[in-house]
C-alpha cells in the first residue's frame, strides 16, 4: 500500500512515521528563559549527527503555528542541555511532556533536581546519567507545512557528563547499568532487548 503525504491527513502521517521509524532515542531538553524559569521537555525526533566535532539534532513541532517554550528559550539564549532518559526516569520524563504555563517549571512538576552546567546557562537534570551541554549552531523551520510545521535545531556539544557507574574502560558504556529507554509509537516505549554483535566486513 502506498501513501501520498500530500493527500493523507497529518495524524495518519504521524502514526506511520512514528510506528515505522523505531526505536528512537529520547532527547530530554532542558533550557532556561530570560526570567530564570527552568524548562524541561522530551523530544523523540532526536539523534547524534556527527562526532568531529560532536553535534546533535532534535526537532520540535509548532502546532497551531506556535513555538514551544523549549524553542523560544533556545532561539533567545542559543544554549540547551540534552539529558538522556533511563528506565528509572521514564515516568518523570513522561510527566515533563505535559503542557504547563511558561512561568512554571517542569523540574518542579516532576520532582527533578536542576543542577548547574559548566559551559552553558541551561540546567542539567541531576537524576540523569548522561548530559550534553550544547550551543545552537543552526536552526531551520520546515517549509510547506499545514499547521505550523516544525523547527530543526542543531547543537554543538561543548561539554559531556557521564555518571561513573555506566563507564567501562576505554570510554565504553556499560549498557546493563545504563538501561536507556527508547520511544516507540503511541504510549509505547522500549528497553534494551537481546543484544547481538556483527563485525564490520
Amino acid at each position: 500500500m502506498q501513501f501520498d503525504p500530500t493527500i493523507i491527513d497529518d495524524k495518519a502521517i504521524y502514526k506511520l512515521l512514528t510506528g515505522a521509524i523505531i526505536p528512537r532515542p529520547i532527547g530530554w531538553i532542558s533550557t532556561v528563559d530570560e526570567n530564570g524559569i527552568n524548562n524541561l521537555a522530551p523530544f523523540s525526533y532526536f539523534n547524534a549527527v556527527g562526532e568531529d566535532p560532536p553535534h546533535i539534532m532534535f526537532s520540535t513541532v509548532r502546532t497551531g503555528n506556535k513555538n514551544k517554550d523549549t524553542l523560544n528559550n533556545i532561539l533567545a539564549s542559543k544554549q540547551f542541555v540534552v539529558n538522556l532518559v533511563t528506565e528509572d526516569l521514564v515516568e518523570k520524563m513522561n510527566t515533563t511532556s505535559q503542557a504547563i504555563p511558561s512561568n512554571e517549571s517542569e523540574f518542579e512538576l516532576a520532582g527533578l533536581t536542576p543542577i548547574d552546567s559548566i559551559k552553558v546557562n541551561a540546567p542539567r537534570v541531576k537524576e540523569s546519567k548522561v548530559h550534553f551541554e550544547c550551543e545552537m549552531v543552526h536552526h531551520y523551520f520546515l517549509e510547506g507545512h499545514k499547521n505550523g510545521g516544525a523547527c530543526v535545531i542543531i547543537g554543538k556539544i561543548v561539554m559531556m557528563h557521564f555518571d561513573d557507574t555506566i563507564l567501562l574502560d576505554d570510554h565504553k558504556i556499560d549498557l546493563m547499568n545504563y538501561k536507556p529507554v527508547a520511544r516507540l509509537a503511541g504510549s509505547n516505549y522500549a528497553k534494551l532487548g537481546e543484544i547481538f554483535s556483527i563485525k564490520r566486513g
